[in-house]
């Protein structure tokens, strides 16, 4: 291993202005982490710090400096993550939170749950997905905001307007996160460090910071874009995969949950060098047909495009309630909204759902799904909300207390299997969805049976595609709120805030 003189010699040799910076040491790829703080000069103005962690040849070094960089021969892809992004859109716009710990969150008396913290608030324990009642324990003078999520949206427009600058090959994986393929070719000849610490320059020009993993696969990139934060630039270089990889646990991988990450400790499987060199057999034991991806992944060899929103693989929705469901009724009314909404998601991109899962969350915080290909594509909740009805039953029974519910539209065909995120589209179902109270009014409760009460659906599914065209309209040009069911007033009346990450709720 390079002894601090040594690296800090290298850095000398190649910039005489620059200083030494600080090393620390013993992260697990027995390599350095070399933070710069200095000032770098851009065309368009001054970046006051940038964090770069570079993972060549086993030794982190830096190129700040931006000469004698090694060429990069192969695909590049950032992942490019906002730093704590609700809470620093909440303190830019309010000053006196500065330097204070903010949580952008639901209720705490209501089942709401944190979307975001500043990292003032993280010192104290708080974490994102958390529930608010325990976040306000662990830090109970935080300063707390339910969202301003049209000013989120603004924000997040403005970030991808800065990464559309530099490459059309985008992919918006949630508001605060996104994929961008930056590769060298005859057209883009800049080194993709030099792109992405100009992103970075640009973000903290809006007033906000990002961090960004750079590698030659999306895997690559997400796990590096989580290695320093904030400010940070992670850099894996070609052919440095395996090294980067193999010392993590499996569940660095995104995709393998807790389920599967038990099932494979149960194997003697916890690092994702052993997942890479398991035997065939082992892997088609926990994964099923995805098991030779899920390998390229451990090896770093998953070369899954970046793609536009379009052509994401599922549409989906959930709602987690503030006071859990109980009746029939409220059951079909949430199923009702919650369908509606993933209708008009997918009408919105022009798309057709072939496969329909129901997922279901239960006061105990144990999780079921279930799922069934649909006789044609559809994108009609009228037409749909039967099928759903049915793969209701299957999951859920008289007396059960239900906390979420959800539902997705499988785009393509294949069906993608349990704890499993295939490539790096939206997650199907987001964890961190609004919050909704329950009714105030415990509705009718149907007597006796299993089936949700489907004497309500009266519309047929021709009147009520009609119907749905027609109410798109009207929120295409004035608005989602303008128009909508009775049944949608009773829930979204009763929203404790919590803020979703999945851009799909930020519809135009």
């Amino acid at each position: 291993m390079t002894s601090h003189n040594t690296l800090a010699s290298f850095i000398m040799q190649c910039n005489g202005a620059c200083k030494c910076p600080d090393v620390n040491y013993g992260n697990a790829w027995n390599c350095y982490q070399i933070e710069i703080r200095t000032d770098i000069r851009f065309d368009y103005g001054i970046l006051q710090k940038t964090s770069v962690r570079l993972l060549v040849n086993m030794k982190k070094v830096t190129d700040i400096v931006y000469t004698n960089m090694q060429p990069w021969n192969g695909k590049a892809i950032l992942l490019v993550d906002l730093d704590a992004f609700f809470a620093s859109v909440e303190q830019l716009d309010h000053p006196s939170w500065r330097g204070k710990p903010v949580i952008v969150g639901g209720n705490a008396d209501a089942h709401g749950v944190v979307s975001t913290c500043s990292y003032e608030a993280r010192a104290f324990g708080v974490r994102s997905a958390m529930p608010a009642s325990q976040a306000k324990k662990l830090c109970p003078d935080a300063i707390w905001c339910p969202g301003h999520f049209a000013r989120y949206k603004e924000m997040s427009r403005k970030v991808m307007d800065i990464l559309l600058q530099e490459s059309p090959f985008l992919q918006q994986v949630s508001i605060d996160e996104a994929f961008l393929d930056v590769s060298p070719n005859s057209v883009n000849v800049e080194h993709p460090i030099l792109i992405a610490q100009r992103i970075q320059a640009k973000v903290q020009n809006l007033g906000i910071s990002c961090s960004i993993g750079l590698g030659t696969t999306k895997t690559i990139a997400k796990i590096a874009s989580d290695m320093d934060k904030p400010r940070g630039l992670t850099v894996v270089y070609p052919g440095m995969e395996q090294q980067f990889l193999h010392p993590l646990p499996v569940g660095a991988i995104s995709g393998i949950g807790p389920v599967s990450q038990n099932a494979l400790a149960g194997l003697g499987i916890t690092t994702i060098g052993q997942l890479a060199q398991a035997p065939d057999q082992v892997l088609k034991r926990v994964f099923g047909k995805n098991q030779e991806l899920m390998r390229a992944r451990a090896q770093g060899k998953d070369y899954s495009p970046v793609e536009s929103p379009e052509t994401a693989k599922s549409i989906s929705t959930e709602l987690t309630f503030a006071q859990d469901l109980l009746t029939h009724q409220e059951i079909l009314r949430a199923l009702e909204t919650i369908t509606a909404k993933t209708c008009r998601r997918a009408r919105t991109q022009q798309v057709k759902g072939h496969v329909a899962t129901v997922k279901v969350k239960y006061h105990n915080r144990t999780t079921k799904s279930a799922q069934a290909p649909l006789p044609h594509p559809m994108d009609n909740e009228f037409e749909l909300m039967p099928i759903l009805q049915k793969l209701v039953t299957r999951v859920w029974n008289p007396g059960q207390r239900v906390r979420l519910l959800g539902v997705s539209l499988s785009i393509a065909r294949e069906n993608q299997g349990d704890d499993f995120e295939r490539g790096f589209t939206p997650p199907l179902f987001d964890s961190e969805s609004p919050t909704f109270a329950g009714d105030s009014q415990t509705p009718q409760t149907k007597q006796g049976g299993g089936n949700p009460d489907t004497s309500r659906i009266r519309i047929s599914p021709a009147s009520g595609e009609r119907l749905a065209h027609a109410a798109d309209r009207i929120k295409d040009r004035f608005g989602e709120s303008a128009v909508y069911y009775g049944r949608e007033d009773w829930t979204y009346s009763n929203t404790t805030g919590t803020a979703p990450k999945n851009p799909a709720d930020y519809l135009k």
